[in-house]
Parts: C-alpha cells; sequence; structure tokens
C-alpha cells in the first residue's frame, strides 16, 4: 500500500459515505450520521484535549492550527472557537468538499488538498498547534513517520502536536485477525464481507517507536495517555508532543 492507494480509497470513501467514513460506528452507515450529532463529538474530542493541555501546563488558544487528516472537517469546527485560523488539510477532494458544505465556523477555517507525501507547502515554524485524531492509522508505516516528522518541522519552536495511534490490537475477534491475518485479506473481507465502499487500513506504531521517532526529530512528548475510546478493537494512545526550543549559546563579556 502507498499513498496513492490511500487517496484512491479514501476518495471513494468520501464520495459514498463520508461521515460514516470518519467516524466509523454501529448504524450510521449510508448517512445515517445526523450531522449535528457528528459535529458534536468533534467537540468532545476538543474538548477533552484542551482541558487534558491545560493540566499539562499548556496553552489552548492557538494563533495557526493544523488539523491533518481533516476528512469534513469534524475536528476543524471544533478547533475554530480555539484559534485564530484553522487549516485543514485532506488527500481526499471529495472529503474537503464536504468539509466545505458542513462549515459553520466564524469564517477562520481553510480547507487545503494536500497530495503530497510531505507537508511542503507550509513553511518551517508555521504552525502553533497541530491536531491528528483518527487519521495517521490508516496510512502505511513509512508515511507515518515521515508525516511525524513534518508535524515537527512545521511547529514553530515550542508548538505543541497532538496525535493520536494504535499502538497494538486489542486481545478482541477482530483485533487478533488484524494481528494474524494480511491487509490483502481483510481488505477482500471489508470489501465483499462488509461491503465497505473501500478497504481501510490499519497501522499500529507501538510507545517505544514513537518515543525514539519524537526524539530523532526534535520533539519532546511532554504528555500521553490512553486516548478516547473510539475502538475496542485497538489500543490507542493520544500525545502532546512539543518541539524542541532553539539552544542559544551563552553570550561572553
Amino acid at each position: 500500500m502507498d499513498l496513492n492507494d490511500v487517496r484512491r480509497d479514501w476518495t471513494k470513501l468520501g464520495t459514498e459515505d463520508p461521515l460514516w467514513a470518519v467516524l466509523v460506528q454501529p448504524g450510521k452507515r449510508g448517512g445515517q450520521w445526523d450531522v449535528e450529532e457528528f459535529l458534536a463529538t468533534g467537540r468532545a474530542d476538543v474538548e477533552e484535549t484542551t482541558g487534558w493541555l491545560r493540566e499539562l501546563g499548556l496553552p489552548n488558544r492557538w494563533e495557526r492550527v493544523l488539523d491533518f487528516g481533516c476528512g469534513v472537517g469534524r475536528l476543524s469546527q471544533a478547533l475554530a472557537p480555539h484559534a485564530g485560523e484553522v487549516v485543514g488539510v485532506d488527500i481526499a477532494p471529495p472529503m474537503l468538499e464536504a468539509a466545505r458544505r458542513l462549515n459553520r465556523s466564524a469564517g477562520n477555517i481553510r480547507f487545503v488538498l494536500n497530495n503530497a507525501p510531505d507537508l511542503s507547502q507550509f513553511p518551517d515554524g508555521h504552525f502553533d498547534l497541530v491536531y491528528s485524531a483518527l487519521v495517521l492509522q490508516h496510512l502505511p508505516r513509512h508515511a507515518i513517520d515521515h508525516y511525524l516528522a513534518e508535524f515537527l518541522r512545521v511547529l514553530r519552536p515550542g508548538g505543541i502536536a497532538v496525535v493520536g495511534l494504535p499502538t497494538e490490537p486489542a486481545r478482541t475477534a477482530r483485533g487478533i485477525i488484524w494481528q494474524v491475518a494480511p491487509f490483502r485479506l481483510i481488505s477482500w473481507a471489508q470489501r465483499h464481507l462488509l461491503n465497505y465502499p473501500a478497504p481501510m487500513n490499519m497501522t499500529a506504531v507501538p510507545h517505544a517507536d514513537m518515543v525514539r521517532l519524537m526524539a530523532a526529530h526534535d520533539g519532546d512528548i511532554v504528555g500521553h495517555r490512553r486516548d478516547l475510546r473510539y475502538s475496542e478493537d485497538w489500543v490507542s494512545m493520544r500525545y502532546a508532543v512539543r518541539r524542541a526550543q532553539p539552544i542559544h549559546p551563552p553570550d561572553h563579556l
């Protein structure tokens, strides 16, 4: 699987059932998500996280925020009251079309297509906060590692990345299947047995790998906790990562 596969699959998901694809819940297939209920889940996510950041002694208002993998803007809209500007990026044009259609912000959200395997359209140190939840898990591991490094690059020194990632499958029937079955078999079952419009990959990043990767890119994990329980089939963690401040040599007389 590469990013072209991801783009193709999420373009199809965004065309056929965008809200359910963003937040897979029982009984919500086929356009059954109520928009207000759906957007309320984004507000709950952001309010839970801003409260946690406050406990860590970190800001919960920012000038520029990047919502990575914004989908239909569920989190972008929830972040908007906390920011001067929110930039939502996604790989799938239909998701962005739905995000613009559902946008109820005060006009401080900009939705942008990001076709590149990086965030090169944004300069170094451009954002105060990068927020990504329920996104990176759908990418191949090499892409996850690269985007995590990019999150730190586009953060200003002292800026924060909030990142949700599964660390391992849970000990449930589906979790065990993800451990033992190749993705090509899971993909076939998703499409032909579960009638998904397109397959959804899942990739875990063990906690020790996250620690090493952040340290390699001047990121300091200032907090981590079990993520909101979006799925019983994965053990997931939410991280608060601060981009290191530059070290200035002491002035000499």
